[in-house]
């Protein structure tokens, strides 16, 4: 067998689509996911799970209807089950999202920001 680590810089120069989650790792009924992200998200929520964001690359806010949380590089936010929240990045980030297989990531929402589930790269 052979064994390779993931280096998330080489998945990210895969794709240069914003807002389109790409699964590069599963453990047990979880995904890991690498995502670019620039531009105002859509508010959604996702009642049955919580959803990791942790910034590899540039700044990110995560907007509440009560306030908002600033990341940077090298930082994380767990965003509780059924909050509803809405990302926000003034230029690109680069994303790792940890999240159940299936999560859609406009969570209840749909339109033109709703990526297809289990894109594999």
């Amino acid at each position: 067998m052979q064994y390779e680590a993931l280096n998330f810089a080489e998945k990210l120069s895969l794709f240069d689509q914003k807002w389109t989650p790409k699964v590069i790792a599963e453990m047990n009924d979880y995904q890991f996911k690498i995502v670019k992200v620039e531009g105002d998200f859509v508010w959604h929520d996702h009642p049955n799970t919580d959803e990791a964001f942790i910034v590899l690359e540039g700044s990110l806010r995560i907007d509440f209807r009560d306030g908002f949380v600033n990341l940077t590089n090298g930082e994380m936010y767990v965003v509780p089950k059924g909050v509803e929240h809405k990302p926000f990045a003034a230029q690109e980030v680069k994303m790792l999202l940890i999240e159940p297989r299936g999560v859609v990531n406009t969570g209840q929402e749909s339109g033109g920001l709703t990526a297809e589930n289990d894109v594999w790269i």
